[in-house]
């Protein structure tokens, strides 16, 4: 990695912290978010995934109005940091402890890579 990319890198995860705090007061269930990139192809390779507890937790926050609201707060933060991405929703997935449980046996690791 790039000495840019390690700088930036760190400022995405400074900017996404203060989303995870912000949703872990805030949303029934959340749990934490991660982001993965391949500078090489940067921005279109930024990806986030917001993990929550259990699939029924998952399933309320996307039948309500807050999954909108944690896009565009993530987005916001993205646009703060001069990371221009045309389509949030293609750079933000959802996850839960329980989906990973059940097909990774609680390894995120390896959940998160395939």
């Amino acid at each position: 990695m790039r000495k840019s990319d390690k700088k930036l890198d760190n400022q995405i995860r400074l900017a996404l912290t203060c989303v995870c705090e912000s949703a872990l007061k805030s949303l029934n269930g959340f749990e934490w978010l991660t982001h993965s990139v391949n500078y090489d192809r940067f921005p279109e390779s930024l990806k986030v995934v917001c993990v929550f507890d259990t699939n029924e937790h998952l399933e309320a926050f996307k039948a309500s109005s807050l999954s909108g609201q944690l896009e565009q707060q993530i987005h916001a933060e993205f646009n703060d940091l001069d990371i221009k991405v045309k389509n949030i929703q293609r750079h933000v997935s959802y996850d839960t402890e329980e989906n990973c449980d059940q097909s990774h046996d609680g390894n995120w690791a390896r959940r998160l890579q395939g």
